[in-house]
């Protein structure tokens, strides 16, 4: 890395952590005074200060593609990597640069490693992405350059997996963090920027670089002492709110069979003024978080000899919430043959994202049962390649006064905030509501 002119001694606007070093003293005895050159942090740390950095996101997902438009809403220069060419292009307006060569990972001065983490096959994690994500940042590793790693993981991924593939190229010449992402796709009321970031790092060098990153455009950084913590915090935040949505859906069928508004039941819960947190069940989580994360955790857990039986349980109940709504259309409805339209296959609400949706779960049952399942999503005109349902025929259908009565019944998968819900019920012969999002009526079943 080739320093930049730094400020002189004394003035404000030197950034925290940043040692000023005296100029060249062209126009002094070269014995006067010995120059001081900066270390790799402080270089670092100016121009992330000035706005000199150049920052790499690699991977434009969910994750990385505001990541990406943030820093460089903020100033920086962004250099966007993915391996996908068709999104590469799709973004080539964006106010980044997107590219497919990963030889220009040189240029930067921070890489932020943002790829996904999914499960394999038999349910164990896949960290293939982020292996190969690693030995192609090695390859093009230069002396003073921060990784971030951004992915959600067990702990230990970022020390085990990451650290050793970038010194067989890159000594120990670079600086390591890990910086868990914190998205919530569709939440206006806490965008990217708004959010605080957790980071931590190899070592205190590590760290600080990695928290003077993140300051630079959010307004709080939190900094904790190994990247492990880090790690598990994560994935702590995703199995609090994978075990009470269990919870909530646990209860919702036990209040069911006992004749209990469940919705009722959290309403007036939500009264007490501390103590309780909501949380509204539903037709089961989606997304990349809730299903995934907790697997990471139970699987590391497990393997160092610990219990996660409660993670576990936890999980095996969301999945069984598909079979359940099925099950309560079937208690209304002769299932085999039946057409029945799922309104919404996105995972949440005004989200345009279907991964883990349990849209394709219910769908799945359906089909297992004898049924004709087709869908309508306003963010899905064609329906989207899911790896886990390849062989699952879900054709799209128009949302018409028509083509709802034709229906013998409509599940309400996902509430977009652009259905009319009583104009749906009263045109469908049957609604089976998961959402809570229909008004009463003698055609609607909760479920």
């Amino acid at each position: 890395m080739n320093p930049e002119p730094g400020p002189e001694a004394g003035t404000r606007d030197a950034p925290h952590g940043y040692r000023p070093w005296p100029n060249s003293g062209r126009d002094e005895p070269a014995s006067a005074f010995r120059v001081k050159r900066p270390s790799l942090l402080e270089s670092l740390l100016w121009r992330l200060a000035s706005r000199k950095a150049v920052v790499a996101v690699i991977g434009l997902g969910y994750v990385g593609l505001p990541l990406a438009t943030l820093f460089a809403k903020k100033g920086f220069r962004v250099l966007g990597f993915d391996t996908n060419p068709a999104r590469i292009k799709a973004l080539k307006r964006q106010k980044f640069q997107s590219t497919g060569r990963f030889a220009r990972l040189a240029e930067a001065d921070a890489i932020i490693i943002c790829v996904p983490t999914p499960l394999t096959g038999s349910g164990l994690p896949d960290l293939t992405a982020i292996r190969r994500t690693a030995d192609v940042i090695a390859r093009h590793l230069r002396r003073g350059q921060l990784v971030v790693l951004e992915s959600t993981t067990y702990p230990g991924t970022t020390r085990e997996e990451v650290l050793p593939r970038l010194q067989m190229r890159g000594g120990r010449n670079f600086l390591l963090a890990y910086a868990p992402e914190r998205q919530d796709p569709g939440n206006e009321k806490h965008p990217p920027e708004s959010i605080p970031r957790i980071v931590a790092g190899i070592d205190e060098e590590s760290r600080t670089a990695a928290a003077a990153l993140y300051r630079a455009v959010v307004p709080k950084v939190i900094e904790v002492a190994t990247l492990e913590i880090a790690e598990a915090a994560k994935l702590l935040e995703n199995v609090y709110r994978c075990v009470n949505i269990a919870l909530v859906n646990e209860l919702k069928i036990a209040f069911d069979r006992m004749k209990i508004d469940v919705w009722e039941v959290i309403d007036a819960a939500s009264t007490k003024p501390f103590g309780f947190q909501p949380f509204r069940p539903g037709p089961g989580p989606g997304g990349h978080c809730i299903p995934i994360d907790p697997v990471y955790l139970a699987w590391k857990a497990e393997k160092a000899g610990a219990s996660a039986k409660f993670i576990r349980l936890a999980g095996e109940v969301n999945m069984r919430m598909p079979a359940y709504i099925v099950g309560r259309l079937a208690e209304s409805l002769k299932l085999k043959g039946a057409r029945i339209l799922l309104l919404g296959i996105a995972y949440k609400k005004d989200v345009a994202d279907p991964r883990e949706s349990p849209a394709f779960a219910i769908a799945k049952e359906l089909v297992r049962r004898g049924a004709k399942p087709s869908y309508h999503d306003p963010f899905f005109p064609k329906p989207p390649a899911m790896r886990h349902y390849r062989g699952l025929r879900l054709p799209p259908a128009k949302l018409t006064e028509e083509s709802i009565a034709s229906f013998d019944a409509v599940i309400v998968v996902t509430d977009h905030s652009s259905y009319d819900f009583a104009w749906i019920a009263r045109h469908a012969r049957l609604v089976v509501d998961t959402r809570h999002a229909v008004p009463d009526g003698d055609n609607i079943v909760r479920a």
